[in-house]
């Protein structure tokens, strides 16, 4: 016969009967809701911040993030991808001397490109005037001047003084004379120089340009030094020529490298290096760079003229020593 200490203890064995079939359908269809690959909420938290902390790629640059900015992760290219270069950190203003190291180029470039169009300049008394290329190539303008040997304005000029300029500042290593060429445009015979982008004039009275006075003080140097050996007549405010980077360039030499024998400048200052290499220069290499452009007469002007150069460095260096006459 059961008590009611029987009865009380089935119906509670009943009740938690009852409550587990109840609440079995709720779990139930909580798992069926779960994608078999998803992790579990703990385990998706803890991969989503792997995923925010995770390294560059090796090899990759590392830049910081701005102040306050989210941090991201570099991305990762796909395989067989190579990686975004960076772009380019402009660090000091950019030179006008486009043509260094590319000389080869420049000058086949100059000689065979295509020409739109020409235009007239209105200055200069030989009248030089502008071609204009299509802008497909490392030269966008030219100085284009077909000035025939002779008296013009009543000096003599000639293109192929502007060419063998060009090529003198070559054997030199000097870099201060733009790329200039023959070349036939329209029948007429002429140099074609490349017009020199974003620049100004100088001229010698003017106060030193840029922030190393060392630096400008040499190029100076030597502009003087060059227009001496070549005999250049006409070296003025339109002929100097200053870059972003403080670089002279010098342009205009078509009244040069005549039978002139008298030197321009007074020399107070010389450029050690620059002096050897013109001392090493003999008339067998002067023929074979510049014989096409010039004459023997105007060969064994620029030997006179160096002569006269050595005579008056050694006068200078006799009256106040090597130190304070040349620059290193």
């Amino acid at each position: 016969m059961r008590t009611s200490r029987h009865r009380v203890r089935e119906w509670y064995v009943l009740v938690l009967l009852l409550g587990l079939v109840t609440a079995w359908p709720t779990a139930g269809r909580a798992i069926a809701r779960q994608p078999i690959d998803s992790p579990a909420p703990n385990a998706r938290a803890a991969a989503q911040a792997g995923a925010a902390t995770q390294a560059a790629p090796a090899g990759a640059a590392t830049q910081a993030a701005p102040a306050g900015a989210a941090t991201q992760a570099a991305p990762t290219p796909a395989p067989g991808q190579a990686a975004p270069a960076q772009e380019a950190v402009a660090t000091g203003p950019v030179s006008s001397k486009t043509w260094i190291g590319h000389e080869a180029e420049f000058e086949e470039y100059l000689r065979t490109a295509p020409v739109v169009k020409i235009e007239d300049l209105p200055i200069g008394v030989t009248k030089p005037k502008r071609a204009i290329f299509d802008g497909n190539g490392p030269i966008k303008r030219a100085a284009w001047k077909p000035l025939a040997p002779g008296f013009h304005g009543g000096f003599y000029d000639s293109y192929k003084s502007e060419i063998a300029a060009y090529e003198l500042d070559k054997m030199l290593d000097m870099h201060m004379i733009p790329p200039a060429v023959e070349r036939e445009i329209k029948n007429d015979k002429g140099a074609i120089i490349q017009w020199v982008e974003n620049i100004k004039s100088w001229k010698i009275t003017d106060p030193i340009a840029g922030p190393d006075a060392n630096a400008w003080n040499k190029q100076v140097v030597a502009m003087k030094m060059f227009d001496n050996l070549i005999g250049n007549i006409d070296p003025n405010l339109g002929n100097w020529l200053v870059d972003p980077s403080w670089n002279l360039i010098l342009i205009d030499h078509s009244r040069a490298l005549t039978g002139e024998k008298k030197l321009y400048h007074v020399l107070t200052r010389i450029d050690a290096e620059l002096w050897e290499k013109m001392q090493a220069l003999t008339e067998e290499q002067l023929k074979a760079a510049v014989g096409q452009w010039i004459g023997d007469g105007e060969i064994r002007a620029l030997l006179e003229r160096r002569k006269k150069m050595a005579d008056e460095i050694d006068k200078l260096v006799k009256e106040r020593g090597a130190d304070a006459v040349f620059v290193k």
